[in-house]
């Protein structure tokens, strides 16, 4: 299959907002793939390379893009051919292996058209966005090969490989499905959770729940089978070695075999937790464990029970469970308030935050453990940070948003030097008039642009609502926001008004910002 059929749909996808319709052209073009080309065409629909990162930065491809001869006019590259050139840039090594890499791009580059050059360069930078589209491929590769959508949810559940349940699915039909079960130390992806605005949001979703803390630290899930223990993490990589106290801890546990579900945290002499990157230490590239395991010993704190000697529980209620998980672990586990009063909810809240926690977990006693999934079953209630910031840049947006300037970058003022140091991107919570307000306003303010990007005048000042602060090498701050947000923009600040970098490193670090005048 030509490359140019899949971003043609990429594009199409990314420009509607109709589930259904998405689902209709996933489905169409799943069924035209040929064996061999289910796996990339998987991934770069997903966003992603097969290869995953492949030794090139936001420089190095976009000077391979720029290098590049102008767009063909046809269409000449297939779905084996982008794959087969990622595979042998991700292979380059040793000296001289970072231009052999750009120069190889560039060769893939020069033979794309415009639309395939812009996918192509989204998808080396992991910046190929097209609505929730992870959400929607199970139901496309029901539908592709008319098998079950429960059956495919099933499966994808118990695998966590999307690319293997969509070959199986596609090659195989419905007998695909039957090999997927649960297996002792094959990870399963992760419940998710919605966020709520509020206690009284979440009981006003559920009725009665169960609510627990929601803690701020790495995600585990925890296999045990006789006397053996792996640890799995959020992205179903294998840290057993990592976590000798938590593997000593599960040994502990009155059961043969069990799957649990939680976090694990550094905690301060205290009792308070340490910040997420402090906990993240324990889970580097290149670990003393027993010196870290000294200096900065980890608590585990099980939420979750899905399997126990020999029985899968995730289709148990939640609250039962809860009541297992508690037999078995009594002194592992969350906080836990199963209630259906606000007062109770939110006095539970607040205790949560005064102990260092993120805020809460909504969840309904009634519901099933569904693996990957991002239902409203599960919330989870935060207190929102929002911060005054600058925008540095701004970029061009594609598919729905093509003509539009979309992701703006964000800055903070250092009290020091007057510089503004960016600490992250963002294109959520605009509206269409909001984007067309900016994209005049920005070209306004335009200084420079590469045809992508546009540099701006550090002047319009942006409310960015955000979830945290996380240690980031990416951004010259060292810092980056998660889940930032656009509130509005404030017309009322200049600049030099704005929130300052100082006052971004006091959230990362757990401290109490400065209070700063009315807004």
């Amino acid at each position: 299959m030509l490359f140019a059929e899949l971003t043609s749909t990429s594009r199409r996808i990314g420009a509607t907002r109709a589930r259904l319709e998405k689902i209709g052209l996933l489905s169409d073009l799943l069924r035209r793939l040929a064996p061999d080309e289910i796996d990339p065409a998987v991934a770069f629909l997903s966003g992603q390379l097969r290869q995953g990162r492949i030794g090139l930065g936001h420089a190095a491809a976009r000077a391979a893009a720029g290098a590049s001869a102008a767009p063909a006019s046809t269409p000449v590259l297939t779905i084996a051919e982008v794959d087969e050139t990622f595979s042998r840039i991700a292979g380059l090594s040793g000296p001289g292996s970072t231009g052999e890499r750009q120069r190889a791009l560039g060769g893939l580059l020069a033979r794309a058209t415009e639309e395939e050059k812009d996918i192509l360069v989204r998808l080396v930078l992991g910046e190929l966005r097209q609505g929730a589209l992870e959400g929607i491929m199970g139901e496309a590769l029901a539908r592709a090969a008319q098998v079950p959508a429960s059956e495919v949810r099933r499966a994808l559940m118990l695998s966590g490989d999307l690319s293997a349940v969509a070959r199986a699915v596609l090659t195989e039909g419905q007998s695909g499905t039957a090999r997927f079960r649960l297996e002792m130390f094959r990870p399963l992806l992760p419940m998710l959770a919605q966020p709520s605005a509020d206690v009284e949001d979440a009981l006003g979703r559920l009725g009665e729940a169960a609510f627990e803390y929601k803690l701020d630290g790495a995600r585990v899930q925890v296999h045990r089978a006789g006397d053996e223990v792996r640890v799995f993490t959020r992205g179903l990589n294998d840290v057993t070695a990592a976590v000798p106290e938590l593997v000593e801890a599960v040994r502990t546990l009155p059961a043969r075999s069990l799957i649990l579900d939680g976090e694990v945290l550094a905690m301060r002499p205290d009792g308070a937790p340490h910040p997420f990157q402090t906990t993240m230490r324990r889970f580097g590239r290149r670990l003393d464990v027993e010196t870290l395991r000294a200096e900065l010993p980890i608590t585990p704190f099980f939420f979750d029970l899905i399997h126990l000697d020999g029985a899968d529980l995730f289709d148990a209620a939640e609250g039962e469970r809860a009541a297992a998980l508690s037999a078995l672990a009594p002194g592992l586990t969350i906080p836990r308030l199963v209630t259906a009063d606000p007062a109770a909810a939110e006095a539970f809240f607040d205790e949560a935050l005064a102990r260092g926690h993120e805020g809460v977990m909504a969840k309904d006693p009634a519901s099933l453990y569904e693996a990957g999934s991002r239902g409203f079953s599960w919330l989870k209630v935060k207190p929102a940070h929002t911060l005054d910031l600058v925008v540095l840049a701004v970029e061009w947006g594609n598919g729905r948003r093509e003509g539009w300037l979309s992701n703006i970058h964000l800055g903070a003022r250092d009290e020091t030097t007057g510089a503004f140091l960016m600490i992250g991107k963002t294109f959520k919570g605009m509206t269409d008039a909001m984007l067309a307000w900016q994209t005049q306003r920005f070209q306004e303010l335009a200084v420079s642009t590469d045809g992508y990007t546009v540099q701006v005048r550090p002047e319009q000042v942006v409310e960015i609502a955000f979830n945290d602060v996380q240690v980031s090498p990416r951004y010259a701050s060292g810092m980056a926001l998660r889940l930032a947000r656009v509130k509005r923009y404030r017309d009322d600040k200049t600049a030099a008004q704005a929130d300052t970098i100082q006052t971004v490193r006091a959230i990362l670090e757990g401290r109490r910002p400065k209070q700063r005048a009315p807004r």
